[in-house]
């Protein structure tokens, strides 16, 4: 089955937690602190795999985790970083935030590899918040958290050229006779249901990938039938080659059908309507030699708005030489950059509410005094005046938005007990 669309949640690692201990050494009797900092934690990375063409990976498989970084050791050892996860995808896919569709990546053109989500940074363990007045600090940073992350995974396939048109109007035949590609062909009344690529080969080593869009209806632009699933598949061809069964086999009037499938394509994207297009009138070997023309009728409607009809059989092979000459003439005077998505979604910027983890540690000494340590309060206190009305309110604000007063209520701390600062000392009250 052709896969070209799946949803999965990613999840990158979390950093791994700075380490608390203290150099224990022979005759050093009060060594400094010697906790080392954690690892980072693993990023998901989309990259490019030119040998799968599909999304089927991520049809059975629905979460991709990284692995977390390591926490930090005593004698200043820094945790091991945790690999990166690499999500291998076919050149030509899309990757959107799930709930807004915005792109984070288009994986294509010169974007081989992106970062899709990173890890977490590791914490930094205590040998970094020694100080002069704090100079055996009891607490360490812990590692910044992962972050998950529901994304989209949609394949647009790279082609310069696409075929377009009804059901059963002989695309598959076509693209069958003049490239590598193997379609399924039958006389159906339906569509096939995968697009297919190949690859034309003209004289002098040119030539241009082709794609065989399965066929379009009435009401695609709004999704009918499997309208949006098909379409997405030309967004990002340079040239339209729009086939048409001028035989009539099929009971419809091939002028019609292409007035019909060109609105829309314009309903759908107004750049594919703009796109330049060539009418490929095929199934001509179905005309009786006594009957008359019915490529001429569509000549003479499409030409003098500057579309190229060409008389073709995709079971003979009349025609189709001089078409694919022609396209790719046109498609060397268009040039080949590769038409590709910018980037909307920011995961970076926009999960990144989070202030900075810094630590805090409450505990009570032998004393029965609550002793409150943390780089934060220390570089708080240095340019608050808590002797004036308006700083020491300041100060209360600080202890109860972070969360240091519930640390103390934890650690059992009770109605007229003494808490130190940095060499400032309060009585409690509630």
């Amino acid at each position: 089955m052709f896969a070209d669309r799946a949803r999965v949640r990613i999840h990158s690692g979390k950093g791994g937690d700075g380490h608390v201990s203290f150099r224990r050494e022979k005759y050093v009797p009060s060594g400094g602190p010697d906790g080392g900092d954690g690892g980072r934690g693993g990023d998901i990375i989309a990259e490019i795999d030119q040998s799968c063409n599909t999304l089927s990976e991520y049809r059975h498989r629905r979460k991709f985790s990284a692995n977390d970084g390591e926490p930090g050791g005593k004698r200043r050892c820094h945790g091991s970083d945790a690999e990166d996860l690499i999500l291998r995808v076919p050149e030509g896919t899309i990757i959107k935030e799930a709930s807004t569709g915005r792109v984070i990546a288009d994986m294509s053109g010169s974007n081989l590899r992106q970062v899709i989500l990173k890890g977490g940074r590791g914490g930094l363990g205590n040998m970094n918040f020694a100080t002069p007045t704090m100079q055996a600090p009891a607490y360490a940073q812990p590692g910044k958290p992962s972050r998950e992350l529901d994304i989209e995974l949609e394949l647009k396939l790279i082609a310069d050229a696409g075929l377009i048109g009804y059901p059963n109007v002989g695309k598959s035949t076509i693209l069958s006779r003049v490239t590598n590609a193997d379609p399924k062909i039958a006389n159906y009344h339906f569509t096939t249901l995968s697009p297919n690529l190949g690859v034309v080969s003209l004289d002098g080593g040119e030539g241009f990938v082709l794609a065989d869009i399965p066929g379009l209806i009435e009401g695609a632009s709004e999704g009918s039938g499997l309208g949006h699933e098909f379409l997405r598949h030309i967004e990002r061809t340079r040239m339209l080659i729009h086939v048409v069964d001028a035989s009539g086999s099929e009971g419809r009037d091939p002028v019609d059908d292409v007035y019909k499938i060109n609105e829309e394509l314009r309903k759908y994207n107004s750049r594919l309507a703009e796109l330049p297009q060539v009418i490929a009138a095929n199934k001509m070997d179905l005309i009786g030699p006594e009957a008359e023309d019915p490529s001429e009728r569509i000549r003479a409607e499409f030409e003098p708005k500057g579309i190229r009809v060409f008389s073709v059989s995709g079971v003979s092979g009349k025609g189709l030489k001089e078409l694919f000459y022609f396209v790719n003439s046109k498609l060397k005077e268009i040039g080949r950059e590769t038409v590709t998505f910018p980037q909307e979604y920011f995961p970076e910027a926009e999960l990144s509410g989070e202030e900075e983890q810094l630590p805090f540690d409450v505990h009570k000494d032998d004393k029965g005094v609550y002793i409150v340590e943390g780089p934060r309060i220390e570089k708080m206190l240095g340019y608050t005046n808590l002797e004036s009305e308006k700083g020491f309110l300041f100060f209360q604000k600080f202890m109860k938005e972070n969360g240091i007063l519930d640390m103390l209520t934890e650690a059992g701390i009770q109605e007229g007990d003494t808490v130190k600062l940095y060499g400032w000392e309060f009585e409690y009250f509630k």
